[in-house]
């Protein structure tokens, strides 16, 4: 009974054999085609992207959540100048936050912790828009301080669009009054000749 033990362990600790090319060819049952996956970022280029975990703040329990880890982006639109912050988890590529980044937004320090800062953001990250009280944890000081520089920036640089497309707005609003002008000016002016050769006819 000890000899046949013995030689069961063998066996396991012997190395397992090559596989060995028997020459057949097996065709697969069921053929697929490759799909091309859309993301929804084509159109965006990256400004910053970091490893990180969010969390959101639960009101009703009066705790803070974690939303996901994974990798958070700063995406600017290539047409629109737009810039959004999306995050994704990184195993399922889930979105935890998606929003854009307003002018009217500010981020600040978490109290008590170098590595983490909060907003607030009105948030389409679960398909409808909440408002939520995110906090941002990263694995270095350094990508803290890179994180909030940059959405500060980029808060900034919205707010000059925002006032530079005001201002165009207000100068195409301006340059339609003086043309309308003009116009009611040629307009009188032809009213008065034609009331002028009308009154030497008689």
């Amino acid at each position: 009974m000890a000899s046949s033990d013995t030689e069961r362990r063998d066996d396991e600790d012997a190395p397992a054999a090559e596989d060995e090319d028997t020459g057949a060819q097996v065709a697969p049952i069921v053929k697929l085609e490759a799909v091309a996956v859309t993301t929804g970022e084509e159109n965006e280029d990256v400004i910053l992207d970091l490893k990180s975990k969010l969390y959101r703040f639960d009101k009703e329990g009066n705790q803070w959540k974690e939303r996901g880890a994974g990798t958070v982006k700063f995406l600017k639109h290539k047409e629109t100048g737009k810039v959004r912050l999306v995050m994704r988890q990184s195993k399922t590529l889930k979105i935890c936050a998606n929003h854009l980044v307003l002018p009217s937004m500010s981020v600040q320090e978490h109290a008590g912790n170098d590595k983490s800062c909060v907003w607030h953001a009105p948030d389409y990250a679960d398909g409808e828009l909440k408002d939520e009280l995110f906090c941002i944890r990263f694995p270095y000081i350094e990508n803290c301080k890179t994180f909030m520089e940059t959405f500060q920036e980029v808060a900034e640089s919205q707010t000059k669009k925002e006032e530079n497309e005001d201002a165009s707005a207000a100068a195409d609003q301006l340059e339609k009054l003086k043309v309308e002008d003009k116009k009611k000016e040629g307009e009188d002016k032809a009213g008065d000749k034609a009331e002028d050769k009308a009154a030497e006819k008689e």
